[in-house]
């Protein structure tokens, strides 16, 4: 298909060429001057620019549609069928079209100045009067109701492709939120496995009791990371979860499980805890567990410290092991386990700090 005739192209001829036809030709039916003829043309004939300049060719129809009226009577042959159809079209399309409100107002002028002058000065009756002003009150009308349910359209569009972003946004989140859910299950639960598994053949002649200690620590870590993965695949799934993801009430059972391990961990907690939000406890959860995992895999010691700070309107988590990360400092590069926790305290608004001069983590949570 030719480019130059495409559908805006046949829409704004057409309706100009039938226009064009039903001005002009009842100005041929009889004798007629030819700058009457030339008026009926200018009331018509611009109509085909009248999306690109509005205002200018709403004015040549108007003066034009105006001078008509005045000289309708005076024209041989006269009475003869004229109506103002290029005003009524333009009418139509300055309701239909969104403009500028100086633009509206000054299109809205014209019109109320230039209908009554061309009824009023040609003393037409009262039938006419009343006649060709519903015509142009039901050409704005028309266009107004078309203009309103176009942005309506525009707005519930508008509106659906916004719900299909917010949609898409909340499964990444979540798809987000799972993934550090799985990585630090895995993580924490395989990596207590590995370093009991891995110390228990060396204490099982020499001190069967403590790995003993160690086999059942190594089943209880499994098992919990079975049940926690269970409520992830459950969640995926679209299945109603019942159990409640562990919070800070259950810091002492993380701990207890790097103690397990091997690992020498000092908790220690500031001021007065209250209430926390549910995201903020499992965030604080999360990032001991993971930083705790961490001390364990790669500080290459066996001491490490909690601290919890409460304030009114901030929490504070702190784990650092006991400054033997200086020789870690040199390429330094955070992992997926240290983006997860600062993921984590970004989604409750707050802060994650990394020291690696001696390892400390620190996470500032607001809570008030």
């Amino acid at each position: 298909m030719n480019a130059a005739w495409s559908m805006p192209f046949r829409v704004e001829a057409g309706t100009t060429v039938v226009v064009v036809l039903a001005t002009v030709l009842p100005t041929l039916l009889a004798p007629q001057s030819w700058w009457f003829v030339g008026l009926a043309v200018m009331g018509s004939a611009p109509l085909y620019w009248r999306r690109a300049a509005l205002l200018p060719v709403g004015f040549i129809v108007g003066a034009a549609t105006t001078a008509l009226a005045l000289t309708y009577h005076s024209q041989p042959g006269a009475p003869i069928l004229f109506l103002p159809y290029g005003a009524l079209v333009w009418t139509y399309t300055f309701a239909a079209v969104r403009t500028s409100p100086r633009g509206r107002v000054v299109g809205l002028a014209g019109l109320l100045a230039g209908v009554p002058v061309s009824l009023v000065l040609p003393h037409e009756n009262l039938e006419t009067f009343r006649y060709v002003t519903m015509a142009f009150i039901a050409a704005y009308a028309l266009g107004a109701s078309a203009r309103a349910r176009r942005e309506q359209r525009a707005a519930e569009d508008e509106r659906t492709l916004r719900l299909a972003e917010e949609r898409t946004a909340a499964i990444t989140r979540e798809r987000t939120r799972i993934a550090r859910d799985m990585h630090d299950i895995v993580t924490h639960s395989v990596g207590l496995m590995i370093v009991q598994a891995e110390a228990g053949p060396l204490v099982l002649r020499s001190d069967p009791a403590r790995a003993e200690a160690i086999f059942d620590a190594i089943g209880e870590a499994g098992r919990d990371a079975i049940t926690q993965l269970r409520v992830i695949l459950r969640a995926l799934r679209g299945q109603t979860v019942r159990e409640a993801q562990p919070g800070i009430e259950s810091l002492p059972d993380v701990i207890a499980r790097a103690q397990q391990a091997g690992l020498d961990v000092t908790f220690e907690e500031r001021g007065s805890p209250h209430e926390l939000p549910v995201e903020v406890g499992i965030a604080t959860y999360r990032i001991v567990q993971e930083a705790l995992t961490n001390v364990l895999r790669h500080a290459a010691t066996d001491i490490a410290w909690v601290r919890v700070s409460w304030t009114p309107t901030t929490l504070t988590v702190e784990v650092t092991d006991d400054g033997k990360g200086g020789e870690r400092v040199c390429g330094f590069q955070e992992g997926h386990g240290i983006v997860g926790m600062r993921e984590r305290a970004e989604s409750c608004g707050g802060t994650l700090s990394v020291d690696p001069t001696v390892f400390t983590v620190t996470a500032s949570l607001p809570i008030g």
